[in-house]
């Protein structure tokens, strides 16, 4: 133990772990510990490399608030965030597919009726989003509690706006005894991600860009069932091939249908633009309700 060198101080440090009695614990910190020596060895790791690494990663840390995540964006950049996901919630063919969480989830949303407005007060093209929530084998789901959020038309979530007293853009739905849900919004566009920080200087450095296309968030959760957490992506929008968090599923692209006035689906006349969307859940029953 006092004589350790490059070869042997991976094991070394394998050994002194073994006293956990987590055996979980053990083979991640194993891997872990096989891994990262791995790296540095195959990059001839410098010492001030190093040094500029830590200081990434205390700047991830120093800029995460309530409000902002950083260390999701760094898992979502490189794609960490999708490979867990991908991994965790294999699911049969026809489900829908789960998708990054992203950082602008919160849980208090307001529950609002079915057919509600959801972003009152902001400024946008209307949408009307609809469809149903059903299982694989075709049977609908009531009372799934289906929620949403989005950023407005600039980019924006609400958790970004300084000042702002409330929230806007997300909602808590449930569906109908027929499963069905649906409810009014507006058109949300592509945004860059938050580059003003470490993570967009990384993207910087690799000459990536930060943008992701339009996208709608949905989780959706079901007694028996497992819990739906996806997007649904507009059909043409920009950067649908280069997702800066990787995101986009080609099951998830949905024609985001334009009209140019006339009567929406509550029967209101317009006589400006609007857009519609009807998209079907599938989710996957449990493993204990599959028995």
């Amino acid at each position: 133990m006092r004589n350790l060198n490059e070869n042997t101080i991976t094991q070394a440090v394998i050994n002194r772990n073994e006293g956990t009695s987590n055996e979980r614990l053990k083979e991640i910190m194993i891997s872990l510990v096989q891994h990262l020596h791995s790296f540095a060895r195959e990059v001839e790791l410098t010492e001030e490399e190093w040094e500029v690494g830590i200081k990434f990663l205390t700047d991830v840390g120093q800029i995460c608030t309530d409000k902002r995540q950083e260390f999701i964006l760094l898992s979502d950049t490189l794609g960490l965030s999708t490979l867990v996901i991908a991994q965790n919630h294999r699911k049969p063919e026809g489900c829908t597919e789960a998708t990054v969480f992203g950082p602008f989830y919160v849980s208090n949303a307001p529950e609002l009726a079915l057919g509600t407005n959801m972003s009152v007060g902001i400024s946008g093209t209307p949408w009307f989003v609809s469809g149903t929530v059903k299982s694989i084998d075709g049977k609908i789901i009531p009372n799934a509690k289906v929620e949403v959020w989005q950023s407005d038309d600039d980019g924006f979530y609400d958790v970004q706006k300084e000042g702002l007293d409330h929230l806007e853009g997300r909602a808590i739905f449930q569906t109908n005894e027929k499963g069905e849900y649906h409810f009014e919004t507006i058109l949300p566009e592509a945004y860059p991600i938050p580059h003003d920080g470490p993570v967009g200087k990384m993207l910087q450095a690799l000459n990536r860009h930060p943008w992701r296309p339009a996208h709608l968030h949905f989780m959706i959760t079901a007694p028996n069932y497992e819990r739906l957490v996806t997007h649904i992506f507009k059909e043409g929008s920009e950067y649908l091939d280069s997702d800066a968090v990787f995101g986009v599923r080609s099951s998830l692209v949905a024609q985001w249908v334009q009209h140019e006035g006339g009567q929406d689906p509550y029967g209101h006349q317009h006589d400006a633009p609007f857009s519609t969307l009807e998209f079907n859940f599938v989710l996957n029953p449990t493993a204990k309700a599959k028995a």
